[in-house]
């Protein structure tokens, strides 16, 4: 992963209910939430949770599929958010005297 790609991410992570909204579709699972059910388990609903919907699948973070007359979303990017985690870690103390080991009992 690039910095860019990592910074594009983190861009559509950065606000408290974006991140609520993924948190509760990544705790509902892979089968998603219709839109009435994640604005009611989130607190985020109508044209604002349309709006972080929208940034969240834009970034890969979710995705949507229309079901009759239902929208499901559900979190799309369960490696993405593994990969964005290794990112962040894998030069962990490159720079320090004291390895992440170390880091790792404290």
């Amino acid at each position: 992963m690039s910095i860019k790609e990592a910074a594009s991410t983190f861009s559509a992570l950065g606000s408290e209910q974006r991140l609520g909204v993924l948190n509760t579709l990544v705790r509902a699972g892979p089968e998603g939430l219709s839109i009435g059910k994640l604005g009611d388990r989130s607190g985020v609903t109508g044209s604002t949770l349309t709006h972080h919907i929208k940034i969240l699948a834009r970034a890969g973070l979710v995705r949507q599929t229309r079901m009759g007359r239902s929208t499901i979303c559900a979190a799309a990017a369960y490696d993405e958010m593994k990969t964005l985690s290794r990112f962040l870690l894998s030069e962990c103390c490159a720079d320090a005297t004291v390895g992440h080991e170390a880091h790792e009992q404290t």
